[in-house]
């Protein structure tokens, strides 16, 4: 029998380490990309472990490196290749309808529809263009995070190809407003609550940073995306949707305020980024967290452990966001101990596995959920433990991309 697939893994190895030492001089030279969520310096580590044919590294960087090569042929994607046009009768309008909704089976045409939370209906795969959105911003991350680390221009090339098309181009163009998105029908068009849909936009920003060494993102391409999210922040901020969803009391208002502070520090808007980021202690913190560390508001979900991860995710955005205006999250604690970090240690035992999670979760428990957060943490917090915890969780899934984002000292 040939021995040839046995030999496999090895020649990938050896192949993604060429890559790394054949870098373009340029590479080498480029300035540090201009990110917000991720850390910049952070990411020059990871390259330089890259480079440096570190085992660890290099596990996470395979599956990246897979998504990225799937996302060369992917789309492209566009608000413009809907079925159905959105109310307005413009195809440019992204439209979406609300996950939770499905029809009312005690009405003939279903509607008004009802509501089952956790429960998706497939509607929300097949109408509008949530789905196309999606793909879009993964696709997007993986191939500007895949140049970054290899230097390989097809990642680039793909990525600005992707965003030129969702943002840029006019004949597939998004408009830069949400007044379609997570519609009911028979009960509204859209939602505040449809801001939601945009959350992973900020990875978007991050992508647009990392492609700034590329000859393939252009000066024009730069320009052209920082208006496009200069008119998207306005109606965020002026909107009769937008202000509905800032008065939210969930998740929904974390992420929103990360969607507002990265959009501003992205085109410039650095006054608007500190005012939301101060607001974070008293508007959200205080009365999102308990001062046993408790999302009230995530774990009355029948998701409640993925909503309250994805709660402190938001909340992780919020801090990494607050470093570069001056606003510090990481130890802000209320006179009763309501913190960012009380509501990690709250989750915490039961992604180790020492309690079983008491609340309702129809979804699937996911302690390495938590990871990208215990890495952070472990940076922010030195010698409270959290690195012990990351090795623990990550044993199931050592090649998460958050190695590569929040490398170890």
């Amino acid at each position: 029998m040939s021995s040839t697939p046995s030999r496999l893994p090895a020649c990938r190895s050896a192949f993604l380490l060429l890559c790394l030492l054949c870098l373009p001089a340029r590479a080498a030279d480029r300035p540090a990309p201009r990110v917000f969520i991720m850390d910049a310096a952070l990411l020059a580590r990871s390259k330089a472990r890259l480079g440096q044919d570190d085992p660890t590294a290099k596990a996470a960087l395979r599956p990246l490196l897979d998504r990225a090569d799937k996302a060369l042929t992917a789309g492209s994607f566009s608000v413009t290749a809907k079925k159905m046009l959105p109310p307005s009768g413009d195809r440019h309008d992204y439209m979406s309808i609300g996950p939770y909704w499905w029809p009312d089976p005690a009405k003939s045409d279903g509607k008004p529809y009802v509501r089952r939370d956790g429960e998706v209906n497939p509607e929300r795969h097949t109408v509008g263009d949530a789905d196309s959105l999606k793909q879009m911003q993964q696709a997007v991350r993986a191939l500007a995070l895949a140049w970054h680390f290899t230097g390989r221009d097809d990642y680039a090339r793909r990525a600005a190809l992707l965003l030129r098309t969702w943002f840029l181009d006019e004949a597939t163009r998004m408009n830069p407003h949400l007044s379609y998105a997570q519609a009911v029908p028979g009960r509204c068009e859209g939602r505040g609550i449809g801001i939601v849909d945009t959350a992973g936009m900020i990875h978007v920003v991050d992508a647009i940073g990392l492609l700034g060494g590329s000859p393939h993102w252009t000066p024009a391409d730069q320009a052209g995306m920082e208006r496009w999210f200069e008119r998207f922040l306005a109606w965020l901020t002026d909107s009769k949707m937008g202000k509905e969803e800032s008065r939210t009391a969930n998740n929904h208002a974390t992420q929103y305020d990360a969607q507002v502070a990265a959009y501003a520090l992205l085109t410039g808007k650095t006054d608007l980024a500190r005012q939301v980021l101060q607001a974070v202690p008293r508007r959200r913190i205080d009365t999102q967290i308990q001062p046993d560390g408790r999302q009230p508001h995530e774990l009355a979900r029948t998701k409640s452990w993925g909503y309250s991860t994805a709660n402190l995710g938001n909340f992780f955005h919020l801090a990494r966001l607050g470093e570069h205006v001056g606003v510090d999250l990481w130890t802000y604690r209320s006179a009763d101990g309501r913190s960012i970090r009380a509501a990690l240690d709250y989750l915490l035992p039961y992604a180790r596995g020492r309690q079983p999670w008491p609340h309702k979760e129809i979804g699937t428990f996911a302690p390495e959920r938590l990871l990208p957060m215990l890495r952070q943490s472990a940076r922010k917090y030195p010698g409270a433990g959290y690195d012990q915890a990351v090795e623990e969780i990550a044993k199931k899934t050592p090649d998460d991309l958050s190695v590569l984002l929040t490398p170890g000292p």
